[in-house]
């Protein structure tokens, strides 16, 4: 249980780290580190390109609009880098949640079953 709360509550795959599964763990936050990199570098593309519209003039210095077009931008867009990438992490999460847990239990029942 506590390498599935490590993996939901951290980042994917340090619950299999915690439970010395090394490979899946590299794995799993490799591909999640990749996923947010793509992520964070459209976010600051976009975000300069604002910077330049308002320093210009072109956009007004109002804080709910720039957030409003932020919203907009990334939400509705179209660019497949961030679609992917968003939906890779979630997946890389949420596989790493459950194999974590999946991984926990049955070395518990293994356990339990050693020791009767």
């Amino acid at each position: 249980m506590k390498a599935a709360i490590l993996s939901a509550l951290a980042f994917p795959g340090v619950g299999h780290f915690a439970l010395k599964k090394p490979i899946q763990g590299m794995l799993l936050s490799g591909i999640s580190i990749v996923c947010l990199y793509f992520l964070l570098t459209t976010t600051i593309e976009i975000a300069q390109q604002l910077s330049v519209k308002v320093q210009s003039g072109e956009l007004p210095m109002d804080v709910d609009k720039i957030s409003e077009i932020i919203s907009q931008q990334l939400v509705g867009s179209d660019d497949l880098r961030i679609n992917m990438s968003l939906l890779i992490f979630v997946i890389c999460w949420f596989v790493g949640i459950v194999d974590s847990f999946r991984i926990g239990w049955s070395r518990d029942i293994n356990n339990d079953a050693s020791t009767k």
